[in-house]
């Protein structure tokens, strides 16, 4: 697989608008202004491609507060040695991993294969000084198909904290806070990672898998609504309805037919970002459209399911488990080349789900990007550059 580089800039976030940002700094009219101005002015932009936006996109903030440092730290506190400039690195590598040795597991992994990743923030202060500098940036975490390795760190002096923060649902993120940085500095905070990622074999025994009939708390997040997956539209009931009334030998089969149906129901079409229901109205769409739509309709028949998201494309999860409860998240590709239950893919997984609260956000997110927040002296705005590329592999 040929090697991509990902310079991420700043830019238009989903669902970070006009509204919601005057909302949220109310309480400091002057920075309101401000912050409103820039975003009306994005929003003048184009409407990116939804491979740009999960790709590229940025929530970025200047003068303001959206939460107290004490409360966006406090949970990190309480797992971690957090307060100290290197308290985050002991937590980058760590995920899920050991979900794939349960003996109940479905899945087998097969031919890893590893990349060396930078990931992380590159400050231009534009001439200006910077006052109470926050940002946020995702980082890849463990999974049973994917390991990774912290193996290098850039950390500036200026940087007074940084953390690593986990969010329900499947995503990682580095948070980091700098006090103050001069007119003219440049600081950079990056990390370098070892991703390796395998080949998902599928399993010949699943006849006696079911649908979980008592979800747990962290099943159920995969059971709701999300952004741009609306499972309680009508129109995704009733076709999760007519499905089902087709009746299926196992759940399994069951879950195929959905995977067969959509792949047949929507032709692939690269476009604006639409919702599943909108997908299955208009009969087009690219990835997204036929993950979400798929996701959402499974979710209509009570079976647990998530997005997965990675570079330049994203494909579905879904979950079924044995007669004692042990369950494992199937992959399935939505959108290209027929793999049910399989995954021929190397590259590696940027986040699972769909539904993430993020506590600079007002409203769940559907990916969680990167965010960049400051009080700039002076009327020139600071350039945040979000990298995200490979360095080998």
């Amino acid at each position: 697989m040929a090697s991509v580089t990902q310079a991420l800039l700043f830019g238009l976030t989903y669902p970070f608008d006009e509204t919601n940002a005057v909302d949220a700094m109310s309480y400091r009219p002057s920075a309101q202004v401000m912050c409103a101005n820039l975003i009306r002015a994005m929003n003048n932009l184009p409407v990116p491609n939804r491979r740009q936006w999960f790709r590229s996109a940025a929530s970025i903030c200047f003068g303001s507060t959206l939460v107290p440092s004490g409360q966006l730290f406090a949970d990190d506190r309480k797992r971690s040695d957090v307060g100290e400039a290197t308290g985050g690195d002991a937590e980058v590598a760590q995920g899920e991993s050991a979900t794939a040795t349960d003996s109940a597991w479905r899945l087998t992994y097969d031919n890893p294969q590893t990349q060396l990743w930078r990931i992380g923030l590159r400050l231009d202060t534009n001439g200006v000084a910077c006052n109470d500098v926050l940002a946020t940036f995702p980082i890849p975490m463990a999974w049973p198909e994917q390991a990774v390795r912290l193996v290098g760190q850039e950390i500036d002096p200026r940087v007074d904290r940084w953390s690593v923060r986990d969010l329900p649902g499947g995503a990682r993120q580095v948070v980091l806070t700098m006090p103050r940085v001069a007119a003219g500095a440049s600081p950079e905070v990056m990390l370098e990672l070892e991703v390796t990622r395998s080949r998902i074999l599928g399993t010949e025994s699943n006849d006696d898998l079911v649908i979980p009939s008592r979800p747990d708390s962290k099943l159920k997040i995969f059971l709701g609504t999300s952004p741009y997956i609306d499972s309680t539209d009508t129109r995704i009931r009733n076709a999760a309805r007519d499905l089902v009334d087709q009746g299926h030998a196992s759940a399994w089969s069951h879950v195929e037919s959905i995977y067969d149906w959509v792949r047949e129901k929507v032709e692939y079409v690269e476009g604006d970002i639409k919702t599943a229901s909108q997908a299955l109205r208009d009969g087009k769409g690219d990835c997204e459209e036929l993950t979400s739509l798929f996701v959402a309709i499974c979710r209509a028949s009570k079976i647990p399911a998530r997005m997965v998201w990675i570079p330049d494309h994203c494909y579905p999860e879904f979950y079924l488990e044995d007669s004692k409860e042990s369950g494992t998240w199937f992959p399935c590709q939505a959108a290209g080349t027929r793999q049910f239950g399989s995954m021929d893919e190397y590259r590696p997984v940027l986040q699972k789900g769909d539904r993430f609260k993020v506590p600079e956000k007002r409203q769940p997110v559907r990916y969680v990007a990167e965010f960049f927040q400051c009080v700039p002296v002076g009327k020139r705005q600071p350039n945040p550059v979000f990298v995200r590329e490979v360095l080998q592999g």
